[in-house]
């Protein structure tokens, strides 16, 4: 590995950074995106049962005890459920802006690095034909020999360029699926507690205008 790099040249230096940076920001995001996965139906029902059985602080402490950012978004509307349902849905909306900016954090780097490294290779490419191409004009002939290390240095940074890209942009697509996946929980997750706060409320007031219906 070592002797193939010293062949590529000096281009094979930032296709060697744009490797360690994929590697490092493709670590971070199985790690980020593995806290962030909950199993959504369990939690909701557990959080339905808490608003209808027992009280929205039950609830709150279910979201804070409970990570990721279906739980995040969600504790933000509850906490302010007192306030009513306007403040809940303005509230999960501000929460959830912030709660996808930190999901999608690094995604443009990984997307530059599947996007750079290919064309640093290319660019080595032509680094390699030129010096191809520069040691036959010396020697005023072509033999093997002239032009094999300008040409393997063309064909290793093409090689290195393609075989870091390909990679990352399949981890670059897993982590968008990932990403999507999370976002319908947030928007299915928040438009299931505000139905179901809207019902408790709306029993509250059926039963306070209709003390009979407490008695059967």
């Amino acid at each position: 590995m070592v002797e193939f790099f010293n062949k590529g040249g000096i281009f094979m230096w930032p296709l060697l950074l744009s490797l360690i940076a994929g590697v490092i920001i493709i670590i971070i995001k199985f790690w980020t995106l593995f806290r962030a996965s909950i199993n959504t139906k369990k939690f909701m029902k557990r959080l339905k049962e808490s608003l209808t059985t027992a009280s929205i602080d039950g609830a709150v402490e279910l979201c804070e005890s409970t990570r990721g950012p279906v739980a995040a978004i969600l504790h933000a509307g509850l906490i302010r459920a007192k306030r009513g349902v306007e403040y809940v849905e303005k509230s999960i909306e501000d929460a959830a802006t912030l709660e996808m900016s930190f999901l999608e954090r690094g995604m443009v780097w990984l997307a530059t690095v599947a996007n750079i490294a290919p064309m640093l290779g290319f660019l080595g490419t032509v680094s390699g034909m030129i010096h191809a191409f520069e040691a036959i004009a010396k020697h005023g002939e072509v033999e093997p020999t002239i032009v094999a290390t300008g040409i393997s240095e063309a064909l290793l940074t093409t090689a290195t360029g393609l075989a870091i890209a390909i990679p990352v942009q399949a981890f670059y697509n897993y982590f968008i699926s990932k990403i999507d996946r999370l976002i319908i929980d947030m928007e299915e997750s928040s438009t299931d507690m505000v139905e179901t706060l809207t019902e408790a409320g709306l029993s509250k007031e059926k039963r306070a205008s209709h003390p009979n219906l407490e008695r059967g």
